[in-house]
């Protein structure tokens, strides 16, 4: 099954769509990668679904990538007496403590002690997504006196965001080591860290990982905005996880940190994919509204890998009309015809490298010889995505000899990934490519095509081949 678009779609697998027949669906509906989220379900639950994912790829015959979401570290309230619920008005004065002790109308509990290790004079606290904004007035070493800006109500454990400060703690908390161990036990493909504040953050995960998965980290806070491009050097792939950004961000900045976590990932070479409220009013209606409409197919002109859908797919009551939406916006911007100025507008400089030279010549070559498709023969996926980032026009088709690095490479824009044994020469290599374009229908017999690849080959980071030849 080849697309019919570049831009690539995950999609979250929950109780609405985790059923083999549903998850086949799906991927025939044009799913590239499926999300398990570790914030639900059981592990029994997430081993289905995987299995689900697993039998879908049997079917359709081409590779499926499987994202583990890990929910990472909650910063909560702590509950309150008889469940009552504290209604805050603008000014109104309330305090807050270290413990675990049930809240009250005067003062409630804050169980973790990162929170007060950052505690300042004028930091805010959002309360519940943000509904409710306490700005510290005074504090001690574990309490803290603090003044309603944006009145709402406090209530069990809801949810605390501290926007403007670097937590002391670690973005794996023991339920994610424990998740982390379950996913990479039954062979996801990536793994996403939720909350990422610095690049130490996913330097651990790497190192817990060692190998067996490709690593994302999610961007959802500040501080991570001001230490990107350090992220960036220890990241397989970032996802603009607007909800918990939007909390913490005035509305007018995400776009902005949109953008520019887009341009600072790609220019590396580093899949992107935006997430959360893409097509939200799906979740109950079997159509989007325009304004979603307009989200999808904005990120699309900015050239995201990929796009997500979190619980339209999940829990929504249309699942599959959700994919097949943002399946037909994306292949309708990918039509415009400003939509290719747009690709070509930025690419980044080779910088002396070798690989990344013959990557950005490929792209030209096959825009000069006018061919069809560009064949990349990859081990791990480096040539891959080297030629991905220059953003060709033409199809690509990634021959890899490992099933890991086709599915990896199932979240990578314009990317058509398969397995393969290992050309035996140069030549075995032109046969197999000029073979395989014509067994894809990407190219008919006799048209051209532009192989890169790795002299010797199975040599992970070697590309320093460049080849012109013909389909079959």
């Amino acid at each position: 099954m080849i697309r019919n678009r570049r831009t690539r779609i995950v999609a979250t697998l929950g109780p609405a769509s985790r059923a083999p027949e549903t998850t086949l669906a799906l991927a025939k509906a044009g799913v590239d990668v499926f999300r398990l989220n570790f914030s639900h379900g059981t592990y029994s639950d997430h081993k289905a679904a995987f299995e689900s994912v697993r039998a879908a790829e049997a079917a359709v015959e081409r590779p499926l990538g499987i994202l583990a979401d890990l929910q990472g570290p909650k910063l909560r309230l702590g509950a309150f007496k008889d469940g009552m619920k504290i209604k805050l008005n603008a000014g109104d004065k309330y305090r807050l403590e270290l413990g675990t002790f049930e809240g009250d109308e005067t003062r409630g509990s804050l169980p973790q002690k990162e929170i007060f290790d950052v505690m300042k004079v004028g930091l805010d606290l959002l309360i519940d997504d943000g509904k409710v904004r306490l700005r510290v007035t005074e504090h001690g070493s574990d309490w803290a006196n603090v003044e309603c800006i944006r009145a709402g109500t406090l209530s069990d454990r809801k949810g605390v965001n501290v926007p403007n400060a670097v937590l002391p703690l670690s973005a794996l908390s023991v339920k994610d080591r424990a998740d982390l161990d379950f996913a990479l036990e039954i062979g996801v493909d990536w793994v996403a860290l939720s909350f990422v504040q610095r690049a130490e953050d996913m330097a651990e995960l790497r190192k817990l990982v060692d190998g067996r998965a490709a690593c994302l980290a999610k961007i959802e806070k500040p501080a991570a905005l001001e230490s990107l491009e350090e992220i960036l050097d220890h990241c397989d792939g970032v996802m603009v996880a607007r909800g918990d950004l939007g909390v913490e961000l005035a509305p007018e900045e995400v776009p902005i940190a949109q953008k520019t976590i887009l341009r600072a990932a790609r220019r590396r070479g580093v899949p992107t994919i935006v997430a959360t409220q893409m097509l939200e009013s799906m979740i109950t209606s079997s159509t989007p509204t325009r304004a979603e409409a307009s989200d999808v197919a904005n990120a699309v002109y900015e050239g995201t890998d990929a796009l997500m859908l979190s619980a339209e797919t999940a829990s929504g009551e249309f699942p599959l009309e959700a994919v097949e939406v943002m399946s037909r916006i994306a292949a309708r911007v990918e039509r415009d015809p400003r939509w290719p100025e747009l690709m070509d507008a930025e690419h980044a400089n080779p910088r002396g490298i070798v690989a990344d030279a013959v990557s950005a010549a490929a792209r030209v070559a096959a825009d000069a010889s006018g061919a069809k498709c560009l064949v990349a023969f990859t081990a791990r996926g480096a040539t891959a995505l080297r030629i991905a980032r220059e953003r060709p026009l033409q199809p690509i088709l990634a021959l890899t000899p490992y099933e890991k690095a086709a599915r990896k490479l199932a979240l990578v824009w314009g990317m058509e990934s398969r397995v393969i044994t290992d050309p035996k020469d140069v030549e075995d290599m032109a046969m197999i490519a000029a073979h395989a374009v014509s067994f894809f229908e990407i190219a008919k017999s006799g048209e051209r095509i532009v192989i890169i690849a790795g002299l010797p080959f199975g040599t992970p980071g070697g590309t320093n081949l460049l080849r012109i030849t013909n389909a079959e």
